[in-house]
């Protein structure tokens, strides 16, 4: 079987104004195109990983529009990832593998997906990237945040010109970052909803002022210029228990506004959710190491979920698709930058 894999020589066009849902049928499927600019070291940037997360799209058009009769500061290679999945206006269909957890480093079985990561890696890896971008939206009410997957003064420089709040990860395993960060400085961008220009806005700047970097530097970011958070465990609802948000027949019954706790640190005895005949723990949580710690960060009390110790979610959703194709979301721990 062929490869998954689009690589032309250039972009339609139309990729310029396309919308999500038109670029299966414009581009042919995933497409990996490399534009010269005037410094030759590329930055790395992937877009549309998930379908439905259209920021990066909209940025990087708008970046390419910028830069349409004249040269690009840096080359850029282009990575568009699940246009099948956009079409629809998904994170990724049904039978698909999720775009953002099959690069190198994955846990994930063969696909054909997880081999053109790995080709699309291997490519780059020969190009030896400035620098790498993964631009992604989230579901729930979160500010703009870099994530990182590496302790390292470039990879804090390269996200601090994001934002200053950032956040170390080093699960779920396969993320595009987490591959990239073996051989260059890399980071994820969160830029907050779907459909907000703001967001947009930031994305776009972003990668511009990323093109523009001679270099990045070695020296350490002032712990004052930047909050930095750990995740520490995955969050996930198992597929045994129905949930909902409010007061609804369910199992589970998470507060309406779980999304507004996001960022936000929570004192132990916080309530999350009300159960209904769940007998014992409902979530399933695992730390970077994979181990089960739920009792680590939850209990159960009188029919309520409440948190056993202070805590700091992120990426809360609402989404229920959302939960059931990836998690309810994450929890995290404040990262001194002196514990480097």
């Amino acid at each position: 079987m062929g490869s998954l894999l689009r690589q032309p020589e250039t972009l339609p066009e139309a990729f310029l104004d396309a919308r999500p849902e038109h670029l299966a049928e414009l581009l042919g499927g995933p497409t990996l195109v490399h534009l010269e600019g005037r410094r030759e070291q590329p930055l790395f940037v992937s877009i549309l990983l998930h379908g439905n997360e259209t920021t990066g799209l909209l940025a990087v058009q708008a970046l390419l529009r910028r830069y349409y009769d004249r040269e690009l500061p840096r080359s850029l290679s282009l990575f568009i990832g699940n246009v099948d999945a956009a079409r629809d206006g998904l994170r990724r269909l049904a039978g698909q593998p999720d775009y953002n957890r099959v690069w190198p480093g994955t846990d994930h079985p063969d696909t054909p997906e997880k081999r053109m990561m790995a080709e699309v890696f291997e490519i780059m890896r020969a190009r030896r990237p400035f620098a790498s971008v993964d631009v992604h939206n989230n579901t729930g009410i979160n500010p703009h945040y870099g994530c990182i997957n590496r302790i390292d003064n470039r990879y804090l420089r390269l996200a601090s010109l994001f934002s200053r709040t950032l956040v170390y990860f080093t699960r779920p395993l396969g993320v595009q970052s987490l591959a990239f960060a073996e051989i260059c400085p890399a980071v994820t961008v969160e830029c907050g909803k779907v459909g907000q220009s703001a967001g947009e806005e930031h994305a776009l700047e972003f990668l511009d002022a990323c093109l523009h970097l001679s270099e990045i530097p070695y020296e350490p970011v002032p712990e004052q210029d930047v909050d930095l958070f750990h995740t520490v465990a995955i969050v996930r609802v198992p597929r045994s228990f129905s949930f909902a948000f409010g007061e609804a027949p369910a199992d589970i019954c998470f507060i309406e506004d779980l999304d507004r706790l996001n960022f936000r640190e929570l004192p132990a005895g916080s309530t999350l959710a009300c159960l209904n005949g769940v007998e014992g723990m409902p979530l399933e949580v695992s730390d970077e190491r994979g181990r089960d710690v739920a009792a680590r960060y939850f209990t159960v009390q009188d029919g309520l979920l409440r948190t056993a110790r202070p805590v700091m979610p992120s990426m809360f959703t609402l989404d229920e698709r959302v939960v059931r194709q990836d998690c309810l979301g994450y929890l995290m721990e404040r990262y001194p930058l002196s514990a480097q």
